[in-house]
């Protein structure tokens, strides 16, 4: 079905940061696929919002090549364009580094960096063959910045995608693709976690308090709209101030 408004793809749009972005690109106007591992979820996401605009979901795996090509087929086909790329979808198991085992490791990595790789890959294909430019927006995390426990496959899973975008950035320009990164902070995505950050984390914290995924999703929706006109390459920590915090007492 074509279409005259622009179009997006938000991968992980079922839950957490992936759903606040699908709601606030629909606040736009634009057409939305929500895909997601979890296919049931995505539909609920979809039918949920009722704005006028056109929402569809699609079940995909990042880590599968043949699922991403198939889900972003679909998305194009029924949405008659490709104008905007969400890479949100991404796992944030955590394991100490001496026990970290080989399939951990390669499963955060070849879901989180991997599926950044495959869904932009396939997207930007789409993007060049239809002469509209277009947008990428991936989702790091300043776990990419900075080393934390636990976190060394999650950490540069996101240090990589951050690099993923510089280099695609610099390889897309030419056909009028901007490649941008939000890197969210410690954000409040589950009902069961607690009210304010762990200690550790708030001391470190300016505007000590997590995050809302609804502040994540507008700098996404900013960097995925025609107003980030000469911004490529760029990533944007939605972080509260966690990393550019030196010394806060005194």
């Amino acid at each position: 079905m074509k279409t005259s408004t622009r179009t997006a793809i938000v991968t992980g749009g079922a839950s957490g940061i992936g759903k606040a972005i699908v709601a606030r690109l629909a606040r736009d106007g634009i057409a939305v696929a929500v895909a997601d591992k979890d296919e049931k979820q995505a539909a609920e996401v979809a039918s949920n919002i009722q704005n006028g605009s056109q929402i569809m979901s699609v079940g995909v795996d990042v880590s599968d090549r043949t699922s991403v090509e198939n889900m972003i087929e679909l998305s194009h086909e029924r949405l008659g364009s490709l104008d905007i790329l969400i890479c949100n979808a991404g796992i944030m198991d955590r394991a100490p580094f001496m026990e970290m085992e080989e399939n951990f490791w390669d499963n955060v990595l070849n879901t989180n960096l991997g599926g950044v790789f495959r869904c932009s890959q396939v997207a930007a294909r789409y993007m060049i063959a239809g002469s509209r430019g277009g947008r990428i927006v991936n989702v790091a995390s300043n776990s990419g910045i900075f080393g934390g426990r636990g976190r060394a496959a999650y950490g540069a899973s996101k240090a990589g995608i951050i690099n993923l975008t510089q280099t695609m950035a610099i390889e897309l320009a030419e056909h009028n693709i901007l490649v941008n990164a939000v890197a969210p902070g410690p954000t409040k995505t589950r009902a069961d976690q607690p009210d304010a950050p762990w200690p550790s984390v708030a001391m470190r914290m300016p505007l000590n308090r997590y995050g809302r995924p609804e502040e994540i999703a507008e700098v996404a929706a900013f960097l995925a709209s025609p107003a980030c006109s000469f911004t490529t390459g760029h990533v944007v920590s939605a972080d509260g101030g966690f990393t550019i915090a030196g010394i806060m007492e005194g």
